[in-house]
């Protein structure tokens, strides 16, 4: 997979296979990257928070287009093991990038490590986390106030839009299979 844009651009990135996972097209990136910047994300003050991270491609783009820092959140150590050495051969310096590996639940619970400005939730098809997770998200501080959060969910997913009063919705787009939510927290 390759980096769309910014200090990374054009360079690969490795990605894991199996069950669950599903790393964003390049044209769902490119879209989505589009959508955040239309929005008016300014990326060198931006703290980004990728969780259920899978590859990391998320955070990894919001990097390379000068997110000030990343947190990528995995519960799978082979992952994790993967982001950490696609920060290392991107030569992503370490202040700017930390992998948890842990259950998202439980770290957001905890209170992770916010405020972040923007956090892209991207839950295991099926599982309904998607709520759980963006109750957690608000309650304990992780996603700062006007924050921005991005959700890729299966297409057919039912839930009320936007599904928490403390949101707001900004984008909802259809790519096949996936869906993208961007909402912003008021």
């Amino acid at each position: 997979m390759r980096i769309i844009a910014g200090e990374y651009r054009g360079r690969r990135i490795s990605t894991t296979e199996g069950p669950g996972y599903r790393p964003a097209t390049g044209k769902v990136r490119e879209s989505l990257f589009s959508m955040l910047e239309s929005l008016g994300v300014e990326w060198p003050q931006t703290r980004v928070a990728d969780i259920f991270a899978g590859s990391g491609s998320l955070g990894i783009e919001a990097l390379s287009r000068g997110a000030r820092d990343a947190v990528f959140v995995e519960k799978a150590a082979q992952a994790a093991i993967l982001i950490r050495s696609n920060m290392e051969a991107l030569g992503v310096e370490r202040r700017r990038c930390g992998v948890v590996k842990a259950d998202a639940l439980r770290w957001l619970a905890s209170g992770g490590r916010g405020p972040f400005g923007l956090v892209f939730i991207d839950p295991p098809y099926g599982k309904d986390l998607l709520l759980p997770t963006l109750g957690l998200l608000l309650e304990h501080g992780a996603l700062a106030q006007d924050g921005i959060v991005c959700v890729e969910v299966e297409a057919g997913l039912r839930f009320e839009n936007p599904p928490r009063q403390d949101l707001i919705l900004l984008r909802d787009k259809l790519y096949g299979q996936t869906r993208i939510c961007i909402w912003r927290r008021n």
